[in-house]
């Protein structure tokens, strides 16, 4: 232990050398969401209880970032801090995670779920059966216990098409947009081997219509490799006879029917493979 003048303190604070996660609490490094939990244990005396997003954040399927730190009340006194929710969520199933307590997972997704768009309100759905800390049997059960509350009915209505093997929440976007607009259902993480025996896995995929479709995220596709990997697939599954729509972030957000419309055509037209 190290005992720092205020004039130390604030010169380290300038050069980057430590960090200050709450009032009073600094970090050598930059806080994760455990380490600000920890920070709010000193602060409050007491361990605190994780709920909503940052309980997302720590079973592993938090898709919206929300950089404040949710916790229940403590039953002490906690000076307003920015960057800190304080929530009153009497009767919420607590459960352990990375030794600390927080809501449930399956009542943490449902309640995530609920103050989220419905697209996103997928994401949140999916991600959390493919994080395993919950089964959807689990989430229905939540949904019941929250029953009435704010867009329960919205996620009621969503939980029948969540899906684990949805890999990212732009993936669970897209596949809301192809269920509004009247698709029939994909295949998800479809692999298909081409005709040089190589395995190559797909978004979304129309078996029986040969037509797959993929999301391209414009991070991913920055690079030169990238985009030489996915020129590459696409011509290899053309040559099986497979035809490939790409997307990209505007036509699942800003226009869905015309992406519908785009992959309508192709599982209408007439098959070109044989």
């Amino acid at each position: 232990m190290e005992v720092m003048s205020r004039k130390a303190l604030a010169q380290h604070l300038r050069v980057g050398a430590i960090t200050r996660v709450w009032h009073g609490i600094y970090a050598l490094n930059s806080p994760g969401t455990r380490d600000r939990l920890a920070g709010l244990d000193l602060i409050a005396g007491k361990p605190m209880v994780a709920c909503l997003y940052t309980a997302a954040d720590l079973y592993g399927f938090g898709t919206d970032g929300d950089a404040r730190v949710h916790v229940l009340d403590p039953g002490v006194q906690m000076r307003p801090t920015v960057g800190l929710m304080v929530h009153q969520r009497t009767g919420a199933p607590l459960q352990r995670v990375h030794g600390r307590l927080a809501t449930a997972p399956s009542w943490t997704a449902i309640e995530v779920a609920r103050t989220l768009r419905r697209p996103r309100a997928l994401a949140v759905l999916d991600a959390a059966v493919r994080s395993g800390t919950c089964s959807a049997a689990e989430l229905d059960a939540a949904i019941r216990q929250q029953k009435g509350r704010r867009g329960i009915v919205k996620v009621r209505e969503l939980l029948p098409h969540a899906d684990g093997r949805a890999e990212s929440p732009m993936e669970s976007e897209a596949r809301l947009a192809f269920i509004d607009g009247g698709l029939p259902l994909p295949e998800l993480q479809y692999e298909i081997v081409d005709r040089c025996g190589q395995l190559w896995r797909v978004d979304f995929a129309w078996p029986e219509a040969m037509v797959v479709a993929e999301y391209e995220s414009m991070d991913w596709h920055a690079s030169r490799e990238a985009l030489k990997h996915d020129r590459l697939k696409v011509a290899r599954l053309q040559e099986c006879g497979w035809m490939s729509v790409p997307l990209v972030v505007d036509d699942v957000r800003r226009h869905p029917s015309d992406l519908v419309a785009r992959i309508r055509h192709h599982l209408e037209r007439p098959s070109l493979a044989g």
